[in-house]
């Protein structure tokens, strides 16, 4: 597990950068989304009303080739978007960078609107109808039909990709989340909540794009008006807090946050990065993943899905990710430490430290503050060593038996790392910092405790089936790519390595998932942005002759 976490560390530095260099993804995704805006005369602003027609059936004709309605497509899209990254990426992304990091997601949000727009612009018309009526498209399909053969390796390359990150960013995280939100809350083991997300998953991947498409445009409304109503709730009830905090966000977005109670701070790179990368993970602009859901749209007009898909990151990011921000921001959570129970194990990412070392402010605890050596524990409390979770020292620290008492003896710690072997089971008990739901559940339950002690029971729920269709949605995804790759026949064993994926993600640690999670988001979205900005003058010719044209409602 170490050196899985080791790797998926690496990988995820390589792919995004060190927090002292400004990292290749975040430029290619704020430059060209800032193209794309700028190309299209803002079109994310300009053309919301006819988006907002178009979503509500006006020009649906069954006629027209494709699987889905305009609205389920956008669902579909919605499913895969709406979920673990508003609950659990932004809590993340305010836990390392602070609350600057949440006006550089809004940043991410307008310019992805544009991104998104040409993406599934792109999708209808270079889709193909295959011989048994389903559509398949997605930026595999226009870079090598839009940009030429010559750039199939370029499309070949993001197939790839996006079959690793169905894996990673759309499956593991979203059953990591969900173990880990039903262990906090109601104390399952994360490999009982891992069987049996995999099971529902594989009762529903198995129907294909029609049965996700029923189920997600049922599923995502009632998800996002509870979660939303509930988010919206609390900052009524915190409303004296809000000027002060939207004054932070502006504030610190150039100047990040000194790092406080629990981990928060860094350079304004490290924050820049994370809250573009947690931008990214919410609403998925410039990936290239929603274009596969949105090619299987019922139309014959390329814009008009795109006018539809823009919408995405508006309610998304704007929308669902500010409230998620804004509820952890005004009760203060997001830097203050709450007293919680872990068991020790691998997947709880404990790490001793000397004393007087310190956590850095990227995070990490650097190998010569790692302590290495025997502590002797009386009654539950550890001699001569500071346990850090979250990147956070744990105060009040002790380790406790199953009965509750206080465990007694010797504890071997190697390289930073406790040994557990020939000790009975363990549970670390203390002042603990939080990170990704389990701190949106603290901030519900908070925000709510005057109507009593169930607040973040709105967070158990929404992790379930927000994680749940999520992982659903991006086995399109993935199963598309698969098509293109290698074709039909193959789509079964990958929803078979799929199932084992997100049973899997379920009982790894918080970091190798997410490590693994955003180094597979990275890698997907530079082959499509590339594709983006040679592409970017026919979406600017095929959006100049839509609107051109007269259009009227078929309904």
């Amino acid at each position: 597990m170490h050196q899985l976490n080791e790797f998926a560390a690496g990988l995820a530095g390589a792919v995004w950068g060190k927090p002292a260099v400004f990292p290749l993804m975040v430029a290619a995704l704020l430059v060209t989304g800032l193209v794309m805006t700028a190309t299209l005369r803002f079109i994310q602003l300009r053309k919301l009303k006819h988006s907002l027609d178009v979503i509500r059936g006006r020009y649906d004709d069954p006629s027209h080739d494709g699987d889905l309605s305009h609205f389920q497509a956008l669902t579909t899209a919605l499913s895969a978007t709406v979920g673990i990254g508003n609950i659990a990426g932004v809590a993340t992304a305010l836990h390392y960078g602070g609350p600057g990091a949440l006006f550089w997601m809004w940043v991410t949000a307008i310019f992805g609107m544009a991104l998104k727009y040409a993406e599934c612009t792109l999708a209808i018309r270079y889709r193909e109808i295959l011989p048994d009526g389903s559509a398949a498209g997605g930026p595999m399909y226009y870079i090598e039909k839009g940009l030429g053969r010559s750039w199939k390796p370029l499309a070949v390359a993001f197939a790839v990709c996006a079959v690793i990150s169905s894996f990673g960013s759309g499956n593991s995280i979203q059953a990591f989340t969900v173990a880990d939100q039903i262990r906090a809350d109601l104390g399952v083991p994360t490999w009982l909540s891992g069987l049996v997300s995999a099971s529902l998953v594989a009762a529903v991947i198995l129907g294909g794009i029609k049965r996700i498409g029923s189920v997600t445009s049922r599923l995502v409304p009632y998800m996002a008006v509870i979660y939303v109503a509930g988010g919206l709730l609390v900052l009524v009830l915190n409303i004296p807090a809000l000027p002060g905090v939207l004054a932070d966000i502006f504030t610190s977005a150039f100047k990040p946050a000194a790092q406080l109670g629990g981990f928060a701070g860094g350079s304004f790179i490290f924050m820049l990065t994370w809250g573009v990368k947690r931008g990214l993970f919410s609403n998925e602009s410039g990936q290239g993943s929603a274009p596969i859901a949105h090619a299987a749209a019922k139309t014959d007009e390329p814009v008009r899905e795109g006018v539809v898909a823009m919408m995405g990151p508006l309610i998304d990011t704007l929308i669902i990710c500010s409230i998620t921000g804004l509820v952890i921001l005004t009760t203060g959570v997001w830097h203050d430490k709450l007293a919680d129970e872990v068991p020790v194990n691998a997947q709880s990412a404990i790490t001793v430290m000397a004393p007087g070392a310190t956590v850095e402010t990227d995070g990490k605890v650097r190998s010569d503050a790692l302590y290495s050596g025997w502590s002797q524990v009386r009654d539950g409390r550890p001699e001569g060593i500071l346990l850090v979770r979250n990147h956070a020292v744990v105060d009040d620290a002790r380790l406790l038996l199953d009965d509750g008492a206080g465990y007694s003896g010797p504890l071997e710690v190697v390289d930073g790392r406790l040994r557990t072997d020939g000790l009975p089971d363990l549970r670390l008990s203390g002042l603990m910092a939080q990170n990704g739901s389990p701190l949106t559940a603290w901030a519900f339950r908070k925000g709510l405790s005057r109507f009593g002690n169930w607040g973040h029971f709105i967070i158990t729920l929404g992790v379930v089936l927000f994680g749940i269709s999520t992982a659903i949605s991006w086995s399109y995804y993935g199963d598309r790519a698969v098509v293109y790759l290698f074709g039909p026949r193959y789509v079964f064993f990958y929803k078979i390595v799929f199932v084992i994926m997100n049973f899997l993600g379920a009982v790894f640690s918080l970091e190798i998932v997410w490590n693994l999670g955003d180094s597979a988001l990275g890698l997907m979205s530079l082959p499509n942005l590339i594709a983006l900005i040679f592409l970017s003058r026919k979406v600017k010719t095929m959006s100049d002759d839509y609107f051109a044209r007269e259009h009227r409602p078929l309904r």
